[in-house]
């Protein structure tokens, strides 16, 4: 059993976007002899997501964490790449991509950041300096969004969880989540403005790296109204990397736990109801898949902070309680 990582984003033009992505990949802290791979799901050609599978292979890699480096589990572009992993969808839609070929390696999908307490804490870091007395003012998180129904009720989910929980370490008096799409900046940024006169609203952008959205959108979209805002994204922050990290040591600890029952690779997938072929390549859609739930904790890389997140190895998932 050799375990690697293939970390996935979206891919840029911009060569420093590709750079921010790629420094903190290089920034994650793993074991000897796990690879970890970043892939890109378009633009960046020879580094896309099939070239990392067929790299960690090459490498001897047996068991591969897909890591979606990604803000939401309600983007389709993460929605896609598990499809095509062979995972189910995240909503009543069919993806668009391909299925990946995954020639021997057993694959489990890791998760976006959603609400993550990691990264509550670098979003609370980078608006610290805007925040002058937070008991009076509203924290508003802005976000890409979705127009996809369930879709976009992952991305609110997600977004209003992880608001209240820098809305609780900065002190606010409340917090308020929009997204670019559909449109709501402006109406929500208005609704506050009605509703609490006397407040400073204090924008905080959920974005991986700073650029189109944060530097033209956000402030087109709040245009005519008074803010403070100061365009910090995720990237670059180290705490990025200790959010990987977390995930990969959950992982590779779940798979010690199997390999100490004495659960094998063709085992997993009998257990989840999958046939084996002889044929020693398989797609991507006859990999384990599903979702599941087990009790555990794992700590947040010397944060101070603790996340329910455990490895479901039957079904080949990292969950969240």
């Amino acid at each position: 059993m050799k375990p690697g990582v293939l970390v996935t984003s979206h891919g840029s033009r911009d060569p420093e976007w590709v750079a921010l992505v790629d420094e903190a990949v290089r920034a994650v802290h793993v074991p000897d002899g796990v690879p970890v791979y970043s892939s890109f799901l378009e633009i960046v050609e020879g580094r896309l997501i099939q070239d990392g599978v067929d790299a960690l292979e090459t490498d001897g890699v047996t068991e591969m964490l897909v890591l979606p480096l990604f803000v939401s589990s309600g983007s389709t572009h993460v929605d896609d790449i598990g499809q095509s992993f062979g995972f189910p969808k995240a909503a009543f839609r069919d993806g668009d991509m391909a299925p990946f070929t995954v020639r021997r390696a057993n694959v489990t999908m890791g998760l976006p950041i959603d609400d993550d307490p990691v990264i509550a804490e670098l979003v609370w870091e980078n608006i610290k300096p805007l925040a002058e007395e937070p008991k009076h003012e509203t924290l508003l998180l802005v976000a890409h969004g979705s127009r996809e129904k369930l879709l976009n009720r992952i991305w609110r989910n997600g977004m209003s969880q992880l608001a209240e929980r820098v809305r609780s370490l900065g002190g606010f008096a409340r917090s308020e989540i929009a997204m670019l799409l559909p449109n709501q900046a402006g109406c929500v940024m208005g609704a506050l403005r009605r509703k609490y006169p006397g407040e400073a609203v204090v924008v905080a952008p959920l974005f991986l790296s700073r650029g189109y959205f944060t530097s033209t959108v956000i402030p087109e979209r709040l245009e005519g109204y008074e803010y403070r805002y100061n365009g910090e994204a995720l990237l670059p922050n180290p705490y990025v990397s200790r959010w990987m990290e977390r995930q990969i040591g959950e992982w590779l600890e779940g798979l010690k736990e199997l390999r100490a029952a004495g659960v094998e690779a063709s085992g997993e997938r009998k257990l989840c109801g999958e046939q084996d072929s002889g044929d020693s390549s398989l797609a991507a859609g006859e990999n384990p898949s599903g979702s599941g739930a087990s009790d555990g904790q794992a700590s947040a890389g010397g944060l101070g902070i603790r996340r329910i997140l455990r490895y479901d190895g039957t079904r080949r998932r990292l969950v969240r309680m």
